[in-house]
């Protein structure tokens, strides 16, 4: 046996297995980490341990059977013994051994001390993320769905207000309303951990509603409970339920916390049914040309709702848009008398919002709304700065405007990413990223997120803004083909074809598609506006901008066209004193930018 022994040692059996296991242990950990990182299928690692498993014998048969030497790999039973170089190979295993000895404990205090937090943060930043799903209504009153709906919102606003936690925004989780989709595949999508769903049954003035806390991974009910209650008593209900899943979620929840979650909440049953009635108007309005009549229907219910809820800032933010498409886009069709009194409602409802809402984001997304509409554009820029700072799922309805045409496309793009990240569903945030990405040039990356953004969560806006992308990037044929794809109607097939034929420097098309897009939308004076600079015709732009500039709040019309327009000046300013004024006030440098080349346009 002794003899065995000597010879294994001889022929560096020993060292070879001892290197092998070394270098294979090396070889898994690294691999855990770096397949980790690339979602690589379980099988992947399991298939690379068996055949390191596999090799282990097959070199320790190998390092019996064959010896290095100086002419190269022998069978050992070939080897004269006289000059056999197993002593110089073993002592180069035995280097190589230590050498792979030191990188193992490197690589083992480095995962101690550095990869381990840094795993550790990202999957409790993970961890601690959670989409909370419509309530199911399991009873069938006429508005028992929208009660369902305004429970859910409510514990989902309770739920935001906890800043250890990750909460999708609202759109997103209700996009899937109503849909068969399995837990696993919404949590991918929504890039969470964690979901939150439930019903809700009313019968008369009683209440049950069951809740339950579901981990995506393996499906595990992490909390649930079911709650019976009086109709009144709901507000109790969501605020113990979003105490419950922030504990379920490992938050520590101190009293401040607790007061901060029950600060913005529906009271009222009332106001819970009204709220959701008036926002799906809201929406629904954003998805018709036609918006007046349904924005007058959802004002109608906001007003009800502020009347029993009066420190609800949401309403009011929603309440002020019919009165800011009205000047902004009716404005030539607007008595003296109506101008006064919308600009009086407008400014009202942004007060109110302001003073009303619920924390420091949605105060300055509030104030510089209110700043921009109302024409306080000195502070615009400041409060914009503000929110930056402090925006964690960013909310500015206007926000586009007197940023990006002036600078600052770097800091509303990260804004609008957050937005994204909030609330991957959400039109508007995929929208104003592609915007983003456009003004500071970088158009391959514009048409990158706009397409996945029209996959994802399609809408006319950013349509419009890939078709941009497209053209700054030189994409002419990808652009009038995605007119097939994604034109709603006429019109907007008609404005991405005219956004061609002006790119392309084809004066007599461009020409004749503006006059049609004249006759489809009449309304839109002022984004006819762009149109007419994009194909360089200077004295009408000027035109068109002086009469819009001499009517009272002109400017509301005005200020959207240079950020719609990519194409630097699409007036000369002099003609236009009143919105110049503002310009200076704002401390913004006229002519903006161009990101785009308008080969008719040459001033």
């Amino acid at each position: 046996m002794s003899q065995l022994f000597e010879e294994l040692k001889r022929r560096n059996v020993f060292r070879v297995g001892i290197a092998y296991a070394v270098v294979a242990w090396l070889i898994i950990q690294v691999a855990d980490i770096v397949l980790d990182n690339i979602a690589a299928p379980d099988w992947l690692m399991k298939a690379l341990m068996f055949f390191l498993l596999i090799g282990f014998p097959i070199a320790v048969l190998f390092a019996w059977a064959y010896e290095m030497t100086p002419e190269g790999i022998k069978r050992e039973k070939d080897v004269d013994r006289s000059t056999s170089i197993t002593q110089h190979t073993g002592q180069k295993l035995n280097r190589t051994i230590i050498v792979v000895l030191v990188a193992a404990v490197g690589f083992l205090l480095v995962d101690k001390f550095f990869l381990q937090d840094t795993v550790s943060t990202v999957a409790t930043e993970i961890d601690k993320s959670v989409a909370v799903l419509p309530f199911v209504a399991m009873s069938r009153g006429p508005d028992d769905e929208y009660f369902a709906d305004g429970l859910t919102e409510e514990i989902l606003n309770s739920l935001t207000r906890v800043p250890e936690l990750l909460v999708t925004a609202r759109t997103s989780a209700f996009h899937f309303k109503g849909q068969d989709v399995p837990i696993p595949e919404i949590a991918d999508k929504l890039g969470v951990a964690h979901i939150v769903e439930g019903s809700v049954r009313r019968d008369g003035d009683q209440l049950r509603v069951t809740a339950q806390l579901i981990r995506a991974s393996d499906g595990f009910h992490l909390w649930s409970e079911n709650y019976d209650r009086s109709t009144e008593g709901t507000f109790g209900v969501q605020t113990d339920i979003a105490e419950k899943i922030a504990s379920a979620l490992g938050v520590y929840l101190d009293d401040e916390t607790v007061a901060h979650m029950k600060s913005s909440g529906f009271r009222s049953p009332e106001a819970y049914v009204m709220f959701q009635k008036a926002r799906e108007l809201f929406e629904h309005a954003h998805n018709d040309y036609d918006m007046a009549p349904m924005l007058l229907e959802a004002n109608a219910l906001l007003e009800q709702v502020t009347a029993l809820e009066p420190n609800t800032s949401r309403a009011f933010v929603l309440h002020s848009d019919y009165y800011v498409h009205q000047l902004r886009e009716n404005n030539h069709n607007l008595s003296d008398e109506e101008r006064v009194a919308m600009a009086e409602a407008l400014r009202q409802d942004f007060d109110a919002a302001v003073r009303t809402a619920a924390d420091d984001e949605a105060r300055l997304a509030a104030s510089f709304d209110r700043a921009l509409l109302l024409g306080n554009w000195e502070s615009v820029s400041d409060i914009f700065d503000a929110l930056a700072s402090v925006a964690v799922c960013p909310g500015i309805m206007w926000g586009n405007i007197n940023t990006l045409e002036f600078g600052r496309a770097d800091t509303f793009l990260k804004l609008a990413q957050r937005a994204v990240e909030c609330d991957p569903q959400n039109p508007f945030s995929w929208w104003d990223s592609v915007q983003g990405h456009n003004w500071l040039g970088d158009f391959d990356t514009g048409i990158e997120v706009g397409e996945k953004a029209m996959d994802l969560a399609p809408h006319n806006n950013t349509w419009q803004a890939l078709a941009i992308s497209y053209l700054g990037a030189g994409r002419f044929e990808d652009a009038e083909r995605s007119i097939g794809r994604y034109a709603q109607n006429e019109a907007s097939a008609a404005e991405v074809r005219f956004l061609i034929a002006a790119a392309q420097g084809d004066a007599e098309r461009a020409r004749s598609l503006l006059d049609e897009i004249v006759r489809l939308r009449p309304e839109l004076y002022a984004v006819h506006l762009n149109y007419v600079a994009q194909i360089g015709d200077r004295e009408n732009a000027n035109r068109i901008a002086a009469e819009i500039d001499a009517l009272p709040y002109g400017y509301l019309s005005l200020m959207g066209v240079p950020v719609g327009c990519y194409c630097g000046a699409p007036w000369d300013l002099e003609v236009t004193p009143n919105y110049a004024r503002l310009i200076e006030e704002g401390g913004f440098n006229w002519p903006p930018a161009s990101p785009i080349d308008w080969p008719l346009k040459d001033w």
